[in-house]
């Protein structure tokens, strides 16, 4: 099964922000993103709304026909938009409220109650789980037992170490991967995954179900254009040779 590449479109949100109108229209890039392939679209609302905003879950809701992935820290706030509008997934991330990026996975030992109670609420409002986690395979088995149904891999250590020594940088991920399979979990992945280091990733990580890729990919399309650069990422994710 191939894995799904959904884009992260909180880039296109921080520019519609930085002049304060509706240009450009999140909804309409998500429209096109599809369009031109993705296969979901992801935001990440933060504290601060400096990018995308909770007011455009329910927009984007109402328009994208793929997968919808919600990121987010689970604050009431957070919570309660994204149970109301349902995306067909919600990632939980640990962000803190002045966090310039997502930059380290759950404890999941330490905030197992936490979880677990919170992937019970957004379950009864029939959204898919995932849980945002370093790659450590010693963090698997309680993230298990939180009732999520995927975790997704930070990958930003393995973006940082990748052209050094692409093995060693992959050898974790793997690792973790291998360890959620036998607990059942599906696998997910995002952060400074690029053009350069993506295929790579593919091929050495086994059961990965989908990317979440916006940074890398947005910039990329300032040179490529949107519908050719998403066409690029879907061929690294097709790349099994």
């Amino acid at each position: 099964m191939p894995t799904r590449l959904s884009v992260n479109i909180n880039k296109v949100a921080l520019i519609r922000n930085s002049r304060g109108a509706n240009y450009p229209d999140l909804v309409q890039v998500a429209k096109d993103c599809e369009r031109f392939g993705a296969e979901g679209i992801t935001i990440h609302p933060r504290p601060d709304e400096r990018h995308a905003r909770l007011s455009d879950i329910a927009a984007l809701k109402a328009v994208v026909t793929t997968e919808l992935n919600i990121e987010g820290k689970p604050s009431d706030a957070f919570l309660q938009e994204v149970i109301r509008c349902r995306p067909h997934q919600c990632t939980l991330v640990p962000d803190a409220d002045n966090a310039l990026t997502s930059d380290s996975g759950w404890d999941t030992v330490r905030y197992q109650s936490l979880l677990s109670d919170v992937v019970k609420e957004l379950h009864a409002a029939g959204i898919r789980v995932s849980i945002f986690l370093n790659a450590d395979p010693a963090l698997v088995e309680s993230a298990a037992r939180t009732g999520t149904d995927r975790i997704e891999l930070y990958t930003g250590s393995f973006a940082e170490q990748f052209s050094a020594n692409p093995a060693a940088a992959v050898a974790p991920f793997a690792a973790t991967a291998k360890a959620a399979a036998a607990c059942g979990l599906g696998l997910n992945a995002g952060h400074d995954l690029n053009l350069h280091n993506l295929a790579y990733f593919r091929r050495q990580v086994p059961h990965l179900l989908e990317v979440s890729i916006g940074h890398a990919l947005i910039t990329d399309a300032l040179y490529f254009g949107l519908s050719n650069t998403i066409q690029q990422y879907l061929g690294c994710l097709r790349d099994y040779e």
